[in-house]
């Protein structure tokens, strides 16, 4: 996979939580809504909503490019993934549609059941898809050992 492909994976994840948390924040200030207001607001929601779109069919092609096996259960779980950002995104373009938006509009749609499934979701594959560097360091060294010289055996 290349690294244009892992950059666009990091972006689109860091969109998402990073709306998430920018969320807490504006929740938080008690802004009453007025119309016109909230550039930045908008600037994340933005973000957000286009980091959701097609999201499902992204990480299928990722997890294609990369050779992971067994492949059946990544496409069913980035049909899962698909659909709640499909409807995560929803949510996000009907706040967006309102001429104002205010701290509690922006705190029902953290709490919302669809933005939390959705993030959960991409915690879980973020964890599975990371590289990880330890892949290539044997256990023996991630345990603080020294492996037996070669050609000994590890019994007494």
């Amino acid at each position: 996979m290349s690294d244009t492909v892992t950059a666009k994976l990091r972006d689109r994840i860091d969109a998402i939580e990073g709306g998430y948390e920018f969320f807490l924040s504006y929740a938080a200030k008690g802004f009453k809504g007025d119309p016109g207001t909230g550039g930045e607001l908008r600037d994340c929601l933005q973000r957000m909503a286009t980091a959701m779109d097609g999201l499902g069919e992204f990480l299928s092609a990722l997890v294609r490019g990369r050779g992971l096996e067994p492949l059946p259960p990544y496409e069913a779980f980035f049909e899962v993934i698909g659909r709640d950002a499909r409807r995560a995104q929803l949510a996000v373009q009907l706040v967006m549609a309102q001429p104002g938006i205010s701290s509690q509009v922006i705190d029902n749609l953290n709490a919302s059941v669809h933005l939390r499934a959705l993030l959960t979701d991409l915690f879980l594959i973020d964890e599975i898809l990371r590289p990880r560097a330890s892949d290539a360091i044997p256990a023996a060294a991630l345990a603080g050992e020294k492996p037996p010289p070669a050609g000994t055996s590890s019994t007494p």
